[in-house]
């Protein structure tokens, strides 16, 4: 996963802009710059802010999120706490998630990610520090294979008609 963007704000700012979120989710201990920037231009985006922790409270784990983004997080937490929370946010709050993380710091693997259905996005370089951004979005998660048509169909004039 080789380093396209310059930075990690770099790319979080590319994936604000792509998606253009209305509410955005943002799990971790401190704000970040880039986010703090596009509320300020977007000022229709509503930012909600919750610290690491195992779980969001109740009042935001009952709401929807057009992005949620999970940084200086997993870090903090144990493996088993940070897969029910990416979980939750991922089938409950958000069709969309990016998360930030040190990896070696967390003590988890790219596999675990994709065992989450996350792809991994882009990696960064600071020091000694390297961190990884995995991405899920609903929307791109499975594309249609191409067999699936009327032409491969044993009746084609009922295809997407009936369903069982």
């Amino acid at each position: 996963m080789p380093s396209s963007s310059p930075s990690p704000q770099g790319a979080l700012a590319a994936l604000l802009e792509q998606y253009q979120p209305s509410r955005l989710l943002l799990v971790g201990n401190s704000p970040l710059p880039t986010i703090t920037a596009y509320c300020q231009a977007h000022a229709q985006a509503e930012l909600v802010h919750c610290p690491a922790s195992a779980r969001l409270p109740e009042t935001l784990a009952s709401q929807r999120y057009d992005l949620a983004i999970v940084v200086d997080c997993l870090e903090h937490l144990s493996p088993a706490q940070g897969r029910q929370l990416l979980g939750s946010i991922r089938n409950l709050n958000s069709s969309r998630l990016a998360v930030l993380v040190d990896l070696q710091a967390s003590g988890w693997t790219p596999t675990d990610f994709y065992a989450l259905a996350m792809q991994a996005s882009d990696s960064f370089l600071r020091e000694k520090q390297t961190l990884s951004l995995f991405t899920y979005d609903l929307l791109a998660y499975k594309q249609a294979p191409d067999w699936l048509n009327a032409k491969f169909w044993a009746n084609p004039e009922n295809f997407g008609k009936y369903w069982w």
